[in-house]
């Protein structure tokens, strides 16, 4: 059973990190053949990224965010590509087959990801009545009270 934080939290995390949202979007449900190695491959990856030491990898975690959408939380872009372009790691075999399946058939199954880079302090997080969430599942949660209880002051650190 996930346990509900009953108070208004946020999150706090040291330094500089990266988010990267990453998804997929089936345009020809009648080509499995095409995107079921798609869904298949990334829960490997997540599994693989949670067992890896994280001081090593740089990954701090995830939140799936819906059907065909993840958020993924890195301590830099370097381990972040590091990660991805490894041929030692679970991404790299899928990325290679993913493009050798597509070649000719990219309109059969996208996909998409951003990365953004959040210089230490230039973030803000708010949860209420949620379990462990987002960012703050994984950095530090803390009350959003005092100065931490607007927006605008969570900002300013």
């Amino acid at each position: 059973m996930v346990k509900i934080i009953g108070q208004r939290m946020t999150a706090n995390i040291e330094g500089d990190f990266v988010v990267f949202l990453i998804g997929m979007r089936i345009n020809k449900i009648w080509k499995p053949q095409k995107w079921l190695p798609a869904i298949f491959a990334m829960p490997k990856m997540l599994k693989e990224l949670d067992r890896l030491p994280s001081d090593e990898t740089g990954f701090l975690g995830h939140n799936v965010l819906g059907l065909g959408a993840i958020v993924q939380y890195w301590r830099s872009f370097d381990h972040l590509e590091a990660y991805a372009r490894s041929k030692d790691n679970a991404h790299y075999p899928a990325w290679i087959a993913f493009n050798k399946r597509m070649k000719n058939s990219h309109a059969d199954v996208g996909i998409w990801h951003e990365t953004y880079l959040i210089k230490a302090g230039q973030y803000e997080a708010v949860y209420s009545g949620m379990p462990s969430y987002g960012l703050g599942r994984v950095s530090e949660l803390v009350p959003a009270t005092g100065n931490r209880n607007e927006a605008r002051q969570r900002l300013k650190g």
